[in-house]
């Protein structure tokens, strides 16, 4: 499939087409990783060639290839369950920002998955792209991070203790992030166990919260955090902090206020940006209050994927 990008030049008033470029898609996997580490940087995301390596090791995607075989944008999505998947990796270079590549993509991307509910986390440039593509606004995720602090002292949750994760542990966390999550995910947990270091809080005997974290970007990065309250979730994640401490850490979340926030303001993790969680098909997120003991998703995987 290919489409021609037309360039003007506008003189006293007037536009001319002074040439034009073909753009084909192929299929993200037969692209070499520092031609997707190269895009990203492009446009100022932290991607290193291993987190992309990483995504498309779970995900599908594709890219726009220029009539040379250079890379000049990406989309990726992320099928988890039968009925759901996540769009990220969205990107196109400068060169083409302003001519339509963006929706092309998505058109591909949404042509290739059209069965299936849809989320996305959206950057503020790409937001109305995707709100013209029938995406609903449902909430803002924070991106955390920074030079992180020695955490102050907590204590373990009453009856609970924190071990790391085992391979052994897998179903029982995929069970507890479908229930958080809303789909299931034992795809992505099963490639991000290995990979991360992870801890879960145990009751009598059973996972009730977990986290990951994992080298990403700059630094490091903590997600998915999975608790039913706040007091599990800051338990879960304050030995990673403390372990990063006086290096780069990074947070997603979609927590505005609370213990959770608060925590993550003294330990040095200030908001840095943020993107728009998004939906086409059900609603992604839960529209009820969530209820008093029961998991929820504290912090992201990551912006792709959910």
């Amino acid at each position: 499939m290919g489409i021609n990008f037309w360039r003007k030049r506008v003189t006293a008033g007037k536009s001319r087409l002074v040439d034009s470029f073909e753009m084909r898609i192929a299929d993200i996997d037969t692209v070499d990783l520092e031609q997707l580490h190269a895009l990203s940087i492009g446009v100022g995301w932290p991607h290193r060639a291993d987190d992309w390596q990483f995504v498309r090791e779970i995900g599908q995607g594709v890219v726009a290839l220029d009539e040379v075989g250079r890379v000049l944008g990406s989309a990726m999505w992320f099928p988890y369950g039968v009925d759901f998947a996540t769009i990220g990796l969205v990107i196109t270079s400068p060169r083409l920002q302003a001519r339509g590549a963006g929706q092309w993509l998505m058109d591909h991307v949404l042509a290739e998955i059209p069965q299936r509910n849809l989320g996305l986390n959206a950057t503020r440039a790409a937001k109305r792209l995707y709100r013209s593509l029938d995406f609903t606004i449902e909430a803002v995720v924070s991106q955390c991070q920074g030079e992180a602090s020695l955490p102050p002292d907590v204590q373990t949750p009453p009856d609970a203790e924190i071990r790391a994760l085992k391979r052994a542990d897998l179903a029982a966390i995929t069970a507890l992030d479908k229930e958080a999550f809303g789909a299931d995910r034992a795809s992505l947990l099963a490639r991000i166990l290995p990979s991360s270091s992870g801890l879960g809080l145990i009751r009598n005997g059973k996972i009730e919260a977990f986290s990951f974290c994992r080298r990403f970007g700059r630094g490091h990065v903590i997600g998915p955090v999975v608790a039913a309250g706040d007091a599990d979730a800051i338990a879960i994640i304050r030995p990673h902090v403390a372990e990063h401490a006086g290096r780069f850490l990074r947070l997603d979340t979609r927590e505005k206020s609370g213990a959770f926030s608060d925590f993550l303001s003294h330990c040095g993790l200030s908001v840095f940006d943020t993107v728009t969680t998004m939906s086409r098909g059900r609603p992604w997120l839960e529209v009820r209050e969530h209820r008093a003991g029961t998991p929820k998703i504290y912090a992201l995987a990551g912006h792709a994927l959910g």
